[in-house]
């Protein structure tokens, strides 16, 4: 087994090329990698979009309408049977990230230079920059959506439940939400991009078994990768709008009582007084 390996390798672990601008150094392959990936999604998304807006004369939806609507109508259906209501825009954002991500994780399975067992274009999430980059915005998004929905005193005032004596340790969760989120993708396509570029130092004449079959089940694990970034994104927003569903529903009671009763008061003045 020795004899299909060589002697030594010039893999190199987490070295990125970079630029330095005004004292800050930029990672140019994660920029460019980044790039593609979200290039890739907005044409996705416009071909998507055309093809829903395309007159087909019979008024019969593409077959990529249908596909979409039933995806998004899926998603929905899940997050309101499994976590309640949860606001319109949260299973498009959760799609959204799932597809951003999938491309992403998937670069790295473009074919390797099989002289240096380099990549074309390397996974940007296995950079954490991006990764906490994502995993910010994603958290941000839901505070300011938990905010917006309960109300500043309303929102902060969970980190007190179910006891005050809590406090510290439910702010010390909220913090690493992120931090785990971001490593968690980080490290599972860091690991694969290890894999890749070690099988790419196999001979040629033993290369092309072991990498197809990596390769593949590299493609598994990004898949599985960005849907588990898209659920828990899903999970963080339905968490940070828990129990606001529940006030609007009894808000809507309350109106509805004073509606009927309003209803009732106004038959009772206009039901005419019986002659004697």
């Amino acid at each position: 087994m020795t004899g299909l390996m060589p002697l030594e390798s010039d893999i190199t672990i987490g070295e990125h090329k970079t630029v330095t601008w005004h004292g800050m150094t930029f990672n140019v392959d994660t920029i460019l990698s980044t790039i593609v990936a979200g290039v890739i999604v907005l044409l996705l998304g416009f071909w998507v979009v055309r093809s829903m807006a395309k007159d087909t004369g019979d008024h019969v939806p593409t077959k990529i309408q249908i596909l979409w609507e039933t995806i998004v109508g899926q998603v929905n259906k899940q997050v309101e049977d499994n976590l309640g209501k949860v606001h319109p825009f949260v299973a498009p954002l959760a799609i959204a990230l799932f597809f951003f991500i999938l491309i992403a994780n998937w670069l790295e399975l473009i074919p390797t230079e099989f002289s240096h067992g380099n990549h074309v274009l390397s996974a940007p999430t296995a950079d954490t920059n991006l990764t906490y980059a994502l995993a910010t915005v994603t958290m941000v998004s839901v505070w300011t959506y938990g905010i917006r929905q309960k109300g500043t005193r309303g929102y902060f005032k969970h980190f007190t439940e179910p006891f005050p004596i809590l406090l510290p340790l439910n702010i010390l969760e909220e913090l690493i939400k992120p931090i785990t989120l971001a490593l968690r993708l980080f490290g599972n396509i860091f690991a694969g991009g290890i894999m890749l570029a070690l099988i790419g130092l196999i001979p040629i004449y033993a290369f092309w078994a072991p990498n197809l079959l990596w390769k593949a089940f590299d493609m598994v694990i990004g898949a599985i990768q960005a849907f588990i970034f898209a659920l828990l994104t899903v999970l963080y927003f339905a968490m940070a709008g828990a129990g606001h569903e529940e006030h609007e529903r009894h808000e809507e009671f309350l109106e509805e009582e004073r509606r009927k009763k309003a209803e009732t008061a106004h038959a009772d003045e206009a039901e005419p007084v019986p002659a004697h």
